[in-house]
């Protein structure tokens, strides 16, 4: 006889909340310094492991892609000096949080076909809702954020069945 196990509940409560502060802040769209780009290295490699320690391994690969366009947008984008990323779960999903501080919105725009960059939040919006979950962004637009649903023994992870892609 084959028995399954049932995972509890997760429960609420912080993941991982780091910082990233950046070396020379930007005016204007520019690439991440190689430092800035070692540290989401580092914290995709650390959320990882939280993310399993946490009991959400079936999160894992969203999550990352997820953390890297949200922190790559944050860098390229803001101008700012601190970001944070702040990882929890709260009510049954997961909220993924860049919190630059700087206002302005994040907007989804089509990308050139030939461009080498603009696809990040097209990529998020098509997990999200693959997975059946949300993003969007704060009031003033100082934060970003992507919540997906916790899987439970009553609500099981469903694979994300295909992401659409921009024409």
């Amino acid at each position: 006889m084959t028995t399954t196990a049932v995972r509890p509940p997760c429960r609420d409560g912080e993941v991982m909340r780091e910082r990233i502060e950046v070396a020379s802040p930007r005016r204007g769209p520019a690439p991440a310094v190689p430092q800035e780009a070692a540290q989401v290295g580092e914290l995709r490699r650390d959320a990882a492991a939280r993310l399993v320690h946490w009991g959400l391994e079936d999160l894992v690969g969203e999550v990352m892609v997820i953390m890297s366009e949200l922190l790559a947008n944050a860098l390229l984008h803001s101008g700012t000096e601190l970001i944070v990323l702040d990882v929890r779960v709260r009510d049954g999903f997961l909220v993924v949080t860049v919190i630059d501080g700087m206002p302005g919105h994040a907007t989804l725009r089509p990308a050139a076909d030939d461009a080498e960059s603009g696809r990040g939040l097209v990529l998020v919006e098509s997990l999200a809702e693959a997975c059946g979950g949300t993003w969007g962004v704060s009031r003033n637009g100082a934060e970003t954020w992507c919540r997906l649903p916790v899987p439970t023994a009553e609500r099981p992870r469903e694979r994300p069945r295909s992401v659409r892609t921009v024409e």
